[in-house]
Parts: C-alpha cells; structure tokens; sequence
C-alpha cells in the first residue's frame, strides 16, 4: 500500500481543457523564470552591496590613517617652526659683536686682556669621582 496509485481518471479532451492545460503549463514556467531572475538580481544586488561596503570601510581606515598622520605632520610643523623662531633669533644675535666675544668666551675659553680663566668641573663629574673613590 505503500506504492502510489495511479488514478484511473479520464481526461477530457476538449480544445478548453487543452487550453486550460498549456495555460497552467505557461504560467509555471512563466512563474520559474520570475524565480530564476530575482535570484540572480538577489545575488548581484548583495554582490554589489558587499563591495561597495568593503570599499566604503577600506576608504574610511584609509581616511582615519590620513587623519592620524596630518595630526603627527601638524605636531612636526609647530616644533621645526618653533626651532625656526629660535635660530632666528640666535642670527639676529650672531650679528652683534659683543654676542659674537661672549660666546667665543664661554665656548672656546678665549678670554680678554688682563683676564684669568678657570676650568671647574662639572657636578656630574664629581658625583662620579665620589662613587669611584668610594668602590
């Protein structure tokens, strides 16, 4: 009992169930194509939307790693023009002469007429004398 009976029905055979028959049979394809094409517009719109997602994510690091080094080229700029102010300065110095004999001075222990220098040693040095001598 288990097979399946086949039905011992008659069909008509007018030319309305024929009809009716290819009717039914056109809308079942016409409904498998209908299927068959949202599929694929399904899949080509989640395509689509999945790389316009992943460019829209790789534009947006690229965009924070942009931001991030604006940020460390802006911190960069305020520091050099900081150090341009600074050696700015020290021309406007280096052009008076009495700037020019004092720094010559103390960099180079020249010294005037009638003048003595003397060498002290540094306090770091003596720190360090301290600990050898006391090892």
């Amino acid at each position: 009992m288990s097979a399946v009976r086949k039905k011992n029905v008659a069909q008509i055979q007018t030319s309305y169930a024929k009809e009716q028959e290819v009717a039914e049979i056109s809308i079942g394809r016409k409904r498998k194509r209908l299927f068959r094409r949202l599929a694929v517009f399904f899949i080509g719109a989640a395509t689509l939307s999945f790389f316009m997602i992943s460019t829209l994510v790789s534009q947006s690091s690229a965009l924070e790693e942009k931001k991030a080094e604006k940020q460390k080229l802006d911190q960069e700029l305020a520091l050099l023009k900081e150090k341009e102010v600074i050696l700015e300065e020290e021309i406007v110095k280096l052009n008076d002469d009495e700037y020019i004999a004092k720094l010559a001075r103390k960099d180079y222990f020249l010294s005037e007429s009638n003048e003595i220098i003397f060498n002290l040693p540094s306090k770091g040095k003596k720190e360090e004398g301290k600990e050898q001598v006391s090892d």
